[in-house]
Formats: C-alpha cells, sequence, structure tokens
C-alpha cells in the first residue's frame, strides 16, 4: 500500500538534508586541510563519509520499498567483484539505475569508492550533488568539445586512488524512453546500422577514452544489463518514497580490458557490437523472463538500517538540544522560521525527485537532435 507522499517527504528529508550536510561540512573542512597534503588520507576518510551518506538511499531501496534486485553473473564475476578497478557499463531503463549500481558496489564491499559520470548539473544537487563532487564524480555537460578535457583529466586523476574503485558509464549517454529508441531506430536505418529494439545507439567517445586511460590500471569492464520485469511496476524515486516495491534484473558479465581492442576504431566497434549482442539478450528475457546466467543472492545487509537508526537518534537529539536551547518555538517569529524550514526541505525532496525524472519527457524531435550529435 502506498504512502501519502506528504507523509514522508519532511522526516525522510530532514534525515537525508541535515546528515548529508554534516557529511558535507566535514567533507568541506578535510578538502581544505587534508586533501593539500595527503590526496590518499582524504580518498581514504572521504570513502567512508561517502558510504555513510549513500547507505540512507540503499536503505530506502531495500528496507523502506523493499525493491528486490536479482542479480545474474557467473561466480567467478560475483567473485572478483569490489576486489579490483572495474570500468562498469550498462543500458540506462529505469529512473533508478544508478541506484541500482550502489546496491551492486554495496553488496561488494565498494560503495563508497563507486564514481560515475554524471550530467554537469548534478554536482549543484545540495548535499547529493555536492557530495558527488567531493567524491570525484566526473561531470560533464554531453558536449564532446566541451567534455573530452575535462573526461580525460578525470580518469587520469584516478590512477593512484587507494581503494579498489568502480567507475559507471552509461554509454547510451541518456536514458531509454520511447522516443528516444525510435529516433535511435531511425538514425540506424539512415546509417545502415542495426535497428534496436530495446537499447540505445552507444556514444563511444567516452568508452574509447576511458579505455584508452584505464587499461593500464583498471583490470576489468563489467557488462550489466538492468531490465524490469514485464509483470513488475517500473520503480521511480516517487515510488520508492511511497514505500512501493518493485523487481530488477541485472545480468553481469566480466571483460578482462587486456583482451580490448588496441585502436580506438576497434574499441568503439567493440562497444556497439556489445550493445547489439545486449538488445538480443534483452529480447530473450523479455521472452523468458530471465537470464541465463546463475542467480546471485545478494542477500539484504543491516547496516544501512543500522546507519539510518544511529542517524536518526543522532539528530533527534541534537534537534532537541537545540530547540531546548533555542527556544525557537516559543515565539511566533520562530514558529514561523521553522515552518519555513520544513517548506524549504520539502521544496527541495521535490527536486530530487523531479530531478530523477528530468529525461522522460523528452520529445521526438530533442531525441533525434540527440543522436545525431554523437
Amino acid at each position: 500500500m502506498a504512502i501519502p507522499l506528504v507523509l514522508v517527504l519532511l522526516p525522510l528529508g530532514l534525515l537525508f538534508l541535515l546528515s548529508g550536510l554534516v557529511v558535507n561540512t566535514v567533507q568541506a573542512v578535510l578538502f581544505l586541510t587534508i586533501r593539500p597534503f595527503s590526496k590518499r588520507l582524504y580518498r581514504q576518510i572521504n570513502v567512508f563519509l561517502a558510504e555513510l551518506l549513500w547507505l540512507q538511499l540503499i536503505w530506502l531501496v531495500d528496507w523502506w520499498a523493499g525493491i528486490k534486485v536479482q542479480v545474474y553473473a557467473d561466480p567467478e564475476t560475483w567473485k572478483l567483484m569490489g576486489k579490483e578497478h572495474a570500468l562498469l557499463i550498462s543500458n540506462h531503463r529505469s529512473d533508478i539505475d544508478w541506484l541500482v549500481g550502489w546496491i551492486l558496489a554495496q553488496r561488494s564491499g565498494c560503495l563508497g569508492s563507486a564514481i560515475a559520470i554524471m550530467k554537469k548539473s548534478s554536482k549543484f544537487l545540495p548535499v547529493i550533488g555536492w557530495s558527488m563532487w567531493f567524491a570525484e564524480y566526473l561531470f560533464l555537460e554531453r558536449s564532446w568539445a566541451k567534455d573530452e578535457k575535462t573526461l580525460k583529466s578525470g580518469l587520469q586523476r584516478l590512477k593512484d586512488f587507494p581503494r579498489s574503485f568502480w567507475l559507471a558509464l552509461f554509454v547510451e549517454g541518456t536514458r531509454f524512453t520511447p522516443a528516444k529508441l525510435l529516433a535511435a531506430q531511425e538514425y540506424a536505418v539512415s546509417q545502415g546500422l542495426t535497428a534496436p529494439r530495446n537499447v540505445l545507439i552507444p556514444r563511444t567517445k567516452g568508452f574509447v577514452s576511458a579505455v584508452s586511460i584505464m587499461r593500464d590500471f583498471v583490470p576489468a569492464i563489467y557488462d550489466t544489463t538492468v531490465i524490469i520485469p514485464e509483470d513488475s511496476p517500473k520503480p521511480t524515486m516517487l515510488r520508492i518514497l511511497q514505500g512501493q516495491s518493485s523487481v530488477v534484473h541485472v545480468r553481469i558479465k566480466r571483460h578482462s580490458m587486456s583482451d580490448m581492442p588496441n585502436s580506438d576504431e576497434d574499441v568503439s566497434k567493440w562497444c556497439k557490437d556489445i550493445f547489439v549482442a545486449k538488445d538480443a539478450l534483452l529480447d530473450k528475457h523479455i521472452a523468458t523472463g530471465t537470464f541465463d546466467e546463475e542467480i546471485i543472492p545478494i542477500g539484504r545487509p543491516v547496516k544501512s538500517l543500522m546507519v539510518v537508526l544511529s542517524w536518526s537518534c543522532l539528530l533527534l537529539y541534537g534537534a532537541h538540544r537545540f530547540l531546548q536551547w533555542t527556544q525557537l518555538l516559543s515565539t511566533w517569529k520562530g514558529v514561523i522560521l521553522f515552518a519555513s524550514g520544513l517548506a524549504m526541505v520539502t521544496a527541495v525532496m521535490h527536486v530530487f525527485i523531479m530531478f530523477s525524472q528530468a529525461e522522460r519527457s523528452s520529445s521526438a524531435k530533442a531525441a533525434r537532435d540527440r543522436v545525431k550529435k554523437d
């Protein structure tokens, strides 16, 4: 049963935003005081801090909404995940694909060192965007002329990262929608390519640069395929906040970086071929409801639950002491100020929800223009 949104936005919003501001403040202090002298130490501490924040969102998925992420992989792939640097590529099917990636990273023990390539506007989101910036996420404008230098310098900085990390890259460049699929099919026909049915045509420039720079220090590429089963509702941030469950199937295949082609053209072709195969794989899943690989049980660890309970107790105590000290609610001016703060929290949470849905409304014309730009 769905929980009325108004009943969850305030308490969950207060929990996430206040704890996030605490984490952001500590990150900022460390960035100014420790990073100039020891980037390694700063990164090690920041992995822990980022995990304290991201685990709250893991809790939302695992415990609040009860979303079931079913993982298909061969045992050797799963055994190595979290124990090596990896470039993770995936199709982009839903509003919460990034959260699914965090679930996999948390189960593999590298949530705090999971990094992604994001659109530039993401870093301006309060708390979550700021923490991503401190965690060295790469932010791009989706214009290769502007992004090439930013991407290459960001990738170079990862060479001395002190923990096993994942760099996630959605090579389609945008979220899958019917309008974007139509544009991709029209473009494929015009170029004599195989018309996709379940994926978009990958934009390979970023992937080629990533392989070129990272092949010397990243041993693996994780080819990830995400699909929502036909009989399951599509998960969204709005549904998650309302406590509504869903099912997500994820198939993971490890490729050794040493097996990658040498030339940029061949790397680009490899990526396109992977998405042609992914398209056929999704056709088969739609027909059968499953992937061929073994189902890996990932459970529902209590760590995220303990983190949320700890933050809740800490913030409730702090709020009680603050209100007691300031007597904020003893005057009309204080009540109005308090109410304004709650309204601001609600507004920020609505911004998060709208941002997660931002790419679903692209028109067919906009989608065609995006395909042609690559």
